[in-house]
């Protein structure tokens, strides 16, 4: 009996859920490697920089930092169960790609601060603080579960993200 992919073709539809899941997601589950090649997650503030690419707002005192510096890639898991129902229904969004590290002091942080602030104004207690630091994720692939049986694969391009 042959098998049948259970991923469906991207449809607009698909690719509005998931720039959706993004725009109005405020944390995201973060994906990294440790240096002895342990997998670890951990939940970070997440964010869209100007162009629409996932961004997050991290500490070099938390585990993920010297993670991503030793080995950029990683995941975000976006999209959180509602209220009701089975959480495995609910929509959620995994992004792979890279991280691209943006420090104090270098061009286009402070630009990427004031727009940061707009959505998470929390943020203005510690973005100043030196150890913090920008993450921008190039995405280069979407897995998308629109819910039961409503399996996508993405492009940066159906997410509306810049591409490396």
């Amino acid at each position: 009996m042959p098998e049948t992919s259970p991923i469906r073709p991207t449809d607009d539809d698909a690719r509005a859920l998931a720039r959706d899941l993004m725009r109005q997601a405020r944390f995201a589950a973060l994906g990294v490697v440790l240096d002895d090649g342990t997998p670890m997650v951990t939940r970070v503030a997440f964010g869209l920089d100007p162009t629409g690419g996932p961004l997050s707002l991290i500490s070099d005192l938390s585990a993920h930092s010297p993670a991503l510096r030793a080995n950029p890639a990683c995941s975000l898991l976006i999209g959180e169960p509602g209220p009701r129902g089975d959480p495995l229904t609910h929509p959620r969004l995994t992004l792979l790609g890279t991280a691209v590290f943006l420090r104090h002091g270098t061009p286009g942080h402070a630009e990427m601060a004031a727009y940061y602030l707009r959505d998470h104004p929390k943020a203005k207690l510690y973005i100043g603080f030196a150890d913090f630091a920008f993450v921008r994720i190039t995405a280069r692939q979407g897995l998308l579960n629109g819910g039961f049986g409503r399996a996508f694969q993405l492009t940066p391009k159906d997410l509306g993200v810049p591409s490396s």
